[in-house]
């Protein structure tokens, strides 16, 4: 198995399309490699690759070496000033266009995860991200099923969760958390993307296009899934789906609906 030299693995999950997992990945590699650490990121979202896009890295190319397939680097490594090296792996390198659909069932889904896991020469590494699909079908059980039985032990760190506040989307990151619990892949935290905005940097109140009071009963909801030892990671600006929020003191934030709802003119 190719991921014998990785440290820590921990996959980015989500019930739910367009909450901002590659996003989110993306900035937990930079983090991670900023710091110091060597960081890898294995992009599984076979039908709708983001991360050569976020990277701009979309015309790099693969590189078949003996024993597999060498990832496409976003940079060294620099000691000197404290930088980790940072890697990707995904299969929009491996599509002639951009706008080409990957139309596969899902035996060759599986086979292609499978795949990604063992045949790509990561090296040493401290973390490998693992960026996934929405939802829980054949990507996420091929993926659980080869790690949960080829992982090292402790090798495993676990799954970041990623929602957006609205209700729509909470109720589906819930069923993400019941499959990290029936498949044993502890939750190390969740983060909250897209909650709000502020208006202005040099005032401390952050406003919110989704209710405060819907937001956090979606993300008291959230957290009730999974144990207290674990943690909100956070909240990430910005979201579209109300028509009206309120700021963190709990006042109405009406004042800003010409900013929110600006036409441009």
């Amino acid at each position: 198995m190719s991921l014998v030299k990785v440290k820590h693995i921990v996959l980015v999950l989500s019930g739910k399309g367009g909450v901002g997992k590659s996003s989110i990945t993306t900035q937990l590699a930079l983090s991670l490699s900023l710091s110091g650490h060597s960081v890898g990121i294995l992009d599984i979202d076979l039908t709708g690759p983001s991360i050569p896009r976020l990277f701009n890295i979309e015309t790099s190319k693969v590189t078949q070496a003996p024993g597999g397939w060498i990832p496409v680097p976003v940079h060294t490594s620099d000691p000197a000033s404290g930088i980790g090296s940072l890697s990707c792996m995904s299969l929009g390198f491996l599509l002639k266009e951009r706008g080409d659909a990957v139309v596969w069932r899902g035996p060759k889904k599986t086979a292609m995860v499978r795949q990604f896991l063992t045949d790509v020469l990561w090296g040493d590494l401290d973390y490998l991200l693992i960026d996934t699909p929405p939802g829980t079908s054949d990507e996420h059980i091929s993926l659980a099923e080869t790690l949960l039985k080829n992982a090292l032990p402790g090798q495993m760190a676990g799954a970041v969760v990623v929602t957006t506040p609205q209700s729509v989307s909470t109720a589906d990151v819930k069923k993400e958390l019941n499959f990290c619990a029936k498949t044993g892949i502890n939750v190390i935290g969740v983060v909250e993307n897209m909650s709000g905005f502020k208006t202005c940097l040099k005032l401390p109140a952050q406003s919110y296009l989704v209710r405060w009071s819907d937001s956090r009963k979606s993300s008291m909801a959230i957290e009730e899934r999974f144990s207290k030892e674990n943690e909100e990671f956070g909240e990430l600006a910005m979201d579209d789906d109300s028509q009206q929020g309120n700021n963190t003191d709990g006042s109405d934030n009406s004042a800003d609906e010409d900013y929110t709802h600006d036409s441009g003119d």
